[in-house]
């Protein structure tokens, strides 16, 4: 009895043993994976030096950058998580996601995005991801047009592919027709709550939209003021197909200034998306549509912990995925 609880004692420690170093080997892999702040500082120190002076100056030749480059991390994140999968162009083994329709004729910015991956090779070649530089570069371009910062986690790696079924399924990219419910139960489904989704539709304070995505607004609808109608029908033909291309800033009053002008024309029936000013049309966001009218501050603190938030939905780390030499291309 006694060799034969020696026995069992030591093989129920050994087993122990085993099982405490595989839930170690487990805790350290899973740290080491995932996104941090500080993950090229030293690896790569001249990073955000870098990225900030590309951003400062594409924006300076022209300030619609800004909202474009912020535009490409929003779609970049909502297929497939934060991969920098919307950067990759098609090749003959799939289509990507840039010619789908959400983002055909929409998404634009790949080339400064190019640029800067070119300035960060030169400092750090093969280290930073281009999945990395465009959530800088979404941070740097609402700081170059007077919006909050935020510490931008890092430690992303790059899909090796694109999809663009993907990016066409229904329900993956919010659509400016889309109702209130649509926009809630879309951006939890990806782990953001309403309040995150509003804050982050503040984004719509800088940046413009074509005639085809707000003419059924200015047309068709009733919630909305009828001066701002008539002044964007006069860029914006009624029937189909007539100026489809034709742009119109988001917000009326500072469209190339990141502030909380946006929510104020929400209050005044002037949003120009029909999704836009379902975000105040007697539903259950009217009051932080309110809050963020009347305190700027609050609004900046609210957008800055949703874009961390967002920019955490389903990175790519560790061992999974590379690190592109080129944006627009798999290595």
């Amino acid at each position: 009895m006694a060799s034969l609880f020696s026995s069992s004692s030591s093989s129920s420690s050994s087993s122990s043993n085993v099982i405490f170093m595989f839930v170690i080997l487990v805790f350290f892999m899973g740290t080491s994976s995932a996104l941090s702040t500080n993950f090229y500082s030293k690896t790569c120190p001249k990073l955000f030096n870098t990225i900030q002076s590309e951003v400062e100056s594409a924006v300076s030749k022209e300030e619609r950058m800004g909202a474009s480059l912020l535009r490409l991390f929003f779609h970049d994140c909502f297929v497939n998580g934060c991969d920098g999968s919307v950067l990759l162009e098609d090749t003959s083994s799939f289509k990507g996601e840039q010619t789908a329709g959400p983002n055909v004729n929409s998404l634009r910015g790949f080339g400064v995005i190019e640029k800067i991956k070119s300035k960060v090779e030169d400092v750090c070649p093969g280290v930073v991801s281009c999945a990395d530089i465009l959530a800088i570069a979404s941070r740097d371009s609402v700081v170059t047009l007077g919006g909050p910062s935020w510490d931008v986690k890092l430690g992303r790696r790059d899909s090796k592919t694109a999809s663009l079924s993907d990016a066409n399924r229904t329900g993956t990219l919010p659509s400016p027709f889309s109702s209130l419910s649509t926009l809630v139960s879309r951006f939890g489904a990806l782990g953001l709550s309403a309040k995150d989704m509003v804050a982050l539709s503040g984004s719509h304070t800088i940046g413009k939209a074509r005639c085809f995505s707000f003419r059924p607004r200015i047309y068709n609808t009733s919630l909305i003021d009828s001066s701002f109608a008539k002044t964007r029908q006069a860029n914006c033909p009624g029937t189909r197909g007539n100026g489809d291309k034709n742009l119109a800033p988001l917000d009326l009053q500072s469209p190339t200034a990141f502030d909380n002008n946006y929510y104020k024309n929400l209050i005044n029936q002037k949003g120009l998306l029909f999704s836009d000013q379902q975000l105040y049309s007697g539903g259950s966001t009217d009051s932080q549509i309110e809050k963020y009218s009347k305190k700027p501050e609050t609004f900046f603190s609210d957008f800055a912990a949703a874009m961390i938030k967002m920019g955490d939905i389903s990175p790519l780390t560790g061992s999974n995925g590379e690190i592109r030499k080129k944006c627009g291309k798999p290595n």
